[in-house]
């Protein structure tokens, strides 16, 4: 049984329609594509605390993703509706976020993943070993 945690402060959601160029030969979503899901709701967290990607370069910053995992529980077929959900869970030396992609109607979990990203100075092209202040500053948060 997965343990209960408190929910993170910084999360967001969106909606997506599966469209047809999303499918396989077996007419559900190719795996591949919920990389694809991911990415709108790791967006639209990053908007909602004011630094997405041209915030991250403007700081200095770019924050490669380094491990991604996905778990799939089931599939997600043409014209389904799909609710998209990220929350921030670590942030002091790397960016990691939990995702799950559900069916918007029932609530059925179809999708769980994580991404970890990090930082890297954009002058020198080295990884950071801690978050950056920036990002404790984006978070509101004091930096450690």
């Amino acid at each position: 049984m997965r343990k209960k945690k408190a929910p993170s402060p910084w999360w967001a959601e969106a909606e997506v329609q599966v469209q047809f160029f999303d499918l396989d030969p077996m007419e559900i979503v190719w795996h591949g594509n919920y990389v694809k899901y991911l990415e709108v709701v790791r967006c639209a967290l990053l908007d909602k605390i004011d630094y997405n990607y041209g915030q991250m370069r403007d700081s200095g910053f770019m924050w490669p993703i380094i491990e991604m995992n996905l778990r799939y529980a089931a599939s997600a077929v043409f014209g389904q509706r799909l609710l998209l959900r990220a929350e921030i869970v670590e942030w002091e030396n790397r960016l990691r976020i939990e995702y799950t992609v559900s069916d918007a109607a029932t609530g059925k979990r179809l999708n769980r993943a994580t991404t970890t990203q990090v930082a890297v100075d954009l002058k020198t092209g080295e990884m950071c070993f801690a978050s950056p202040p920036i990002l404790f500053e984006k978070l509101g948060v004091p930096a450690p």
